[in-house]
């Protein structure tokens, strides 16, 4: 069964920077497109950015500009860099595979990213 780990949130000050990052595993990573979703406190959980199989990457556009998506295959590992944080930034993070921005199977557990103005 597919497992999606991700981990490396906090609590940062605006203007500070997090890296994420996904591990994944029961699942050929190499041939999906990865992207990375968060969900604010009482909001939807929204689609942040996807890097296809090939590396082509997109970027909603409330993070472009600031947010780098990335993938290691060899680790089975997506990662988000995350710079000039925001306290609108503020939420749980997820990554899945994505189709259409949409994401696909499962949910991990997420990682709680907190920015303080």
């Amino acid at each position: 069964q597919v497992q999606l780990v991700e981990s490396g949130g906090g609590l940062v000050q605006a203007g500070g920077s997090l890296r994420l990052s996904c591990e994944a595993s029961g699942i050929i990573f190499s041939g999906n497109a990865w992207g990375w979703f968060r969900q604010g406190a009482g909001k939807q959980r929204e689609w942040v950015a996807s890097i296809t199989s090939g590396g082509y990457r997109n970027y909603a556009d409330s993070v472009k500009g600031r947010f780098t998506i990335s993938r290691d295959n060899a680790k089975n590992t997506v990662y988000l860099q995350m710079d000039s944080l925001k306290a609108e930034d503020t939420g749980i993070y997820y990554c899945n595979r994505v189709e259409f921005r949409l994401g696909t199977g499962a949910w991990g557990q997420g990682t709680q990213v907190t920015v303080s103005s």
